[in-house]
């Protein structure tokens, strides 16, 4: 496969591995995203789960996992500030594995529903993988076409548990120990009464107090994160 027939490639943020990922009780959907991504396991997954359970760090962490097993993967996100156009899946097919994250935003587009529905069928003709993110299960999506509907459920389908306060620690706790920054359980009691049940909020602070404690040289402790958080605010007002 040429280079110049391959579709330009959306970044993979180097911590979304499965090594930064806090399983909890995930682990039945851990273990069959593990195997699809090297290729051994279901040929389609579709997992599902509220806002904040992973599912983009997992989607990542699948192509990433695929890429060190010399597969051919691909990452394609279709929310955001600059959502791609339906042109983007000519040429998926030929990938060891495409994993598309939050499938629900193609629905109600008759474009993009009608070229995902051209794309599913000529990647399953080539024995590939493929891996569907949403916040619900594939029987409740608002898909028109009723051919594609059905094939979003042909595979097995897995819900991403959601974390209790104290698992959402644990898992800030576990991406921060990749990163090179320890969490002590003072810092970790003060995060969970301020933060815990806000998942957005501590992914969002993670880089900032990387960052902080790299240009300051020091330990994370709780004065000096209510210093970091301080100026976070001042910064935001």
């Amino acid at each position: 496969m040429s280079t110049q027939q391959l579709p330009l490639q959306f970044e993979l943020a180097a911590e979304q591995s499965f090594s930064s990922f806090y399983t909890g009780n995930n682990q039945e959907a851990i273990a069959a995203l593990t195997a699809t991504a090297m290729g051994t396991g279901e040929r389609q997954l579709f997992i599902w789960g509220a806002a904040g359970t992973g599912k983009t760090h997992l989607l990542q962490a699948c192509c990433q996992l695929a890429h060190q097993q010399q597969l051919n993967a691909f990452y394609l996100p279709l929310s955001g500030i600059n959502p791609p156009k339906p042109e983007i899946l000519e040429g998926l097919d030929k990938f060891d594995l495409v994993c598309i994250d939050d499938i629900a935003d193609c629905a109600n587009h008759s474009e993009w529903e009608q070229a995902l529905f051209n794309f599913y069928n000529r990647h399953r003709d080539n024995d590939h993988h493929l891996i569907l993110s949403a916040h619900c299960p594939p029987h409740l999506l608002p898909i028109q076409l009723p051919d594609l509907k059905t094939r979003m459920s042909w595979g097995l389908t897995l819900k991403l548990q959601e974390l209790t306060d104290a698992d959402c620690i644990a898992a800030f706790t576990c991406k921060a120990k990749y990163l090179g920054l320890a969490i002590s359980p003072q810092v970790g009691r003060f995060l969970s009464k301020h933060y815990a049940r806000d998942l957005a909020a501590l992914w969002d602070l993670l880089p900032k107090l990387e960052q902080a404690t790299l240009v300051a040289k020091r330990k994370l402790t709780v004065p000096f994160l209510k210093e970091v958080l301080l100026q976070k605010n001042d910064a935001n007002e």
